[in-house]
């Protein structure tokens, strides 16, 4: 094999991981905006008992985590066993992959974490962390749609599908807590 030809290979090898990485990162972040929402949801104030902001901050991350932890379980033992013999580096690959769930938790849990300093009580931060999380899941399809590129079209289209969806999160967040 040629020199040309193994630059190419690798070139391509790269290119189709970073292809991946991206579609993994958008995805991961929308499903874990989606999930933080979702968990603000379930959660009334004096669900959380002493230590409110606390226990939010925590139960947010630990969510993602464990959601984490099952996507990866479900990649490493569904698609890829199937696809090829596990190793060290495709474990890594897939956990790398599935993290961008992970990190859509930490703004909403920063937010709760900060909401003290802008004088929300526990009712107020559990709304700005909705609220950040929805944001989140809206600018995670809109960067997806960019980076796809979608045309302005599609991407206003995606981010006002994830938008109603965020709203549909909110109604229910209403009706369940009223």
């Amino acid at each position: 094999m040629s020199t040309g030809q193994t630059r190419r290979d690798l070139t391509a090898t790269r290119t189709r991981r970073a292809e991946r990485r991206a579609h993994a990162d958008f995805t991961g972040g929308v499903y874990g905006s989606m999930l933080a929402a979702s968990v603000v949801v379930g959660v009334g104030a004096g669900d959380l008992e002493s230590f409110p902001r606390l226990r939010l901050v925590l139960l947010l991350l630990c969510t993602g985590l464990a959601f984490w932890l099952g996507h990866v379980h479900a990649q490493l033992f569904g698609a890829r066993m199937a696809q090829r013999s596990l190793d060290r580096r495709a474990v890594l690959e897939v956990c790398r992959e599935e993290w961008p769930i992970v990190k859509a938790a930490v703004p909403p849990a920063a937010a709760v974490a900060v909401s003290p300093l802008l004088g929300l009580d526990v009712q107020g931060a559990l709304w700005l962390a909705l609220s950040v999380a929805v944001a989140g899941q809206v600018g995670w399809s809109t960067a997806a749609a960019r980076s796809a590129g979608a045309s302005w079209r599609l991407v206003t289209v995606t981010a006002s599908v994830n938008l109603l969806l965020g709203l549909l999160i909110i109604v229910l967040k209403i009706f369940l807590t009223h």
